[in-house]
């Protein structure tokens, strides 16, 4: 078994494996490592919405960047991952929230982003069967969407392997050797030892626990998020709904029918965890309903929980670390699915030819976690 490349890369989520994907198409030799198996980390449990409404320029640009991937990974990994453009509709029931989404409107809209915010007589028309009294109006995005996470992976994987990488699963990075300052080599729990200049940790919820293998000690931590899906119905309407009231939920109707979403629990619950509970079953049912009446007869098929890696300021963390060859691209704080396709190109720019292209000082691992994303 080959056990040296250029580049070894710890976690098979979104992350790890659009980064692998980006390395290989330019022929970089290019090793993924999974302790488990694909997606079994938070990528396989998040709800596959992808948006660009964030309120700072750098991450509306990935976004962006990622959206232009998403419009065309049929044809550049080779299979449909249901992407549609159903758009994202965020609701201001508050004059703070009005306010809020308005002065990150004028940010996107001068990172050529096509979103406006529109009048609560246009929210229903554009969500006929929501009920919302109070509603002042919201910041719609037509062009924000929903892809599925598995399909997205598989394709990754499947042009990882054509383009010559490895990936190996049920295989935990127990030990990171270094020399001097420079990253050497990976160990896993078969006792494997994989080389390679340049380490990757995209281990998602565990980055933080890989990390301290080096000494390093990150503000990554993880917490619990629930989810629920329901069976089929036939087409009620397109965006994912955003209701940052108290008793308010994100959630949509996927492209195969099924409405899908999840609440921020508060408080939040810490920790690696992926238990569920029985006040999210009750709960999220109820706020949907609550919104959409039309749901109250639908019924939930499955409900699970996954972990966010959050980060401070709401931020990822996508930087190379004080030890020479060791980056860190963690701290997705919920977003890592839909930032995979810009994240993993950048990152892999930056491998092999020590250029961000785009302003990083929001992901650096240095800067001063000070601000918060307003968008969260």
């Amino acid at each position: 078994m080959e056990r040296t490349a250029d580049v070894i890369i710890i976690g098979g989520g979104a992350i790890g494996l659009s980064t692998a994907y980006h390395l290989t198409k330019r022929k970089v030799k290019t090793i993924v490592i999974e302790k488990n198996y694909l997606t079994s980390g938070s990528t396989g449990r998040c709800i596959g919405g992808v948006r660009q409404q964030y309120a700072t320029p750098t991450t509306i640009k990935i976004a962006m960047e990622s959206v232009d991937f998403f419009k065309c990974a049929e044809e550049e990994l080779g299979l449909d991952v249901e992407w549609y453009a159903g758009g994202y509709l965020f609701l201001a029931f508050t004059e703070d929230e009005e306010k809020t989404f308005k002065k990150a409107i004028e940010i996107q809209q001068r990172n050529g982003l096509d979103v406006s915010f529109i009048s609560a007589d246009e929210c229903f028309k554009i969500v006929p069967m929501m009920y919302a009294p109070g509603l002042r109006g919201g910041a719609y995005c037509p062009s924000d969407g929903q892809a599925d996470p598995f399909k997205v992976c598989y394709g990754f994987a499947k042009r990882i392997r054509e383009n010559g990488g490895r990936i190996i699963s049920s295989s935990e990075v127990v030990e990171i050797r270094t020399k001097g300052n420079k990253v050497h080599s990976v160990i896993t729990n078969n006792g494997e030892e994989f080389f390679a200049d340049v380490v990757v940790n995209a281990a998602g919820p565990w980055a933080k626990d890989l990390c301290r293998l080096v000494g390093l000690d990150v503000p990554i931590e993880p917490e619990r998020h629930e989810a629920m899906i329901t069976e089929r119905v036939a087409r009620l309407w397109d965006p994912m709904l955003v209701d940052y009231r108290p008793d308010g939920s994100y959630f949509y109707q996927r492209v195969t029918g099924q409405i899908i979403g999840c609440y921020t629990p508060d408080p939040n619950v810490p920790g690696i965890r992926t238990d569920s509970s029985l006040e999210f079953f009750f709960e999220m049912p109820r706020r949907m309903s609550n919104l959409v009446p039309a749901l109250s007869q639908v019924s939930v098929l499955r409900h699970w929980a996954g972990c966010y890696s959050m980060t401070p300021d709401g931020s990822p963390i996508v930087d190379e670390t004080e030890i020479e060859g060791f980056f860190i691209a963690g701290g997705m704080c919920g977003h890592g699915f839909m930032f995979s396709p810009a994240i993993g190109e950048h990152l892999a720019n930056y491998i092999v030819e020590k250029d961000w292209g785009l302003p990083w000082d929001e992901f650096k691992l240095t800067r001063e976690f000070k601000g918060k994303e307003a968008l969260r």
